[in-house]
């Protein structure tokens, strides 16, 4: 459903852009997403995977011919409704598999939720040590130092198969009710 409901309302935006005459080869390489990362780092890292590829496909459909204004750029945030605050250290765990499924999955920025963010708002602990979580991610795990890490893993191409055959679904219902924003007026 993220991926779907996502992707069909970037497609409502460009097709507006498109239909004031803008060249969608050079906005197209501005627009940016928005995804949270959750527990499961594999079904996250496919979710990732199949976004940007669903992208690809979408701004081609639409008439895109440079690869750059096909590329889905992403923000990730870490999944704030995942952490408890019941023994709210053990958020920190959680919210690491988050930024690494991100990272794995393509994010080209990322939030880390602090430890203590189901209780309140995060602590100057809190928010330094989600920072850190990102900094040893991004500079002592090696994760970020290869395009698509996962690629080639039988699990990881069924999967991202698997939701990007769910997610095209969705879309194809959204686009028989007219698209996203008639989807969402009905």
């Amino acid at each position: 459903q993220e991926i779907a409901f996502t992707l069909s309302n970037g497609k409502a935006y460009v097709e507006a852009a498109l239909a004031k005459g803008l060249d969608i080869n050079v906005f197209g390489k501005r627009l940016s997403f928005f995804f949270n990362a959750h527990n499961n780092l594999f079904e996250e890292v496919a979710k990732f995977r199949a976004a940007r590829k669903m992208w690809a496909r979408i701004m081609k459909e639409l008439g895109a011919t440079d690869e750059k204004a096909m590329m889905l750029r992403f923000h990730t945030q870490t999944g704030g409704a995942t952490l408890t605050a019941q023994q709210p250290l053990n958020n920190i765990s959680r919210v690491t598999i988050q930024t690494l499924a991100a990272v794995l999955g393509g994010t080209q920025s990322l939030h880390t939720n602090g430890y203590d963010e189901a209780l309140s708002l995060p602590t100057e602990e809190a928010a330094r040590i989600a920072l850190r979580t990102q900094q040893i991610v991004a500079f002592e795990s090696g994760a970020p130092d290869t395009v698509d890490p996962l690629a080639g893993s039988y699990f990881v191409e069924s999967l991202t198969a698997e939701v990007e055959e769910k997610a095209w679904q969705l879309i194809e219902k959204i686009d028989a009710m007219g698209g996203s924003v008639s989807a969402i007026e009905q």
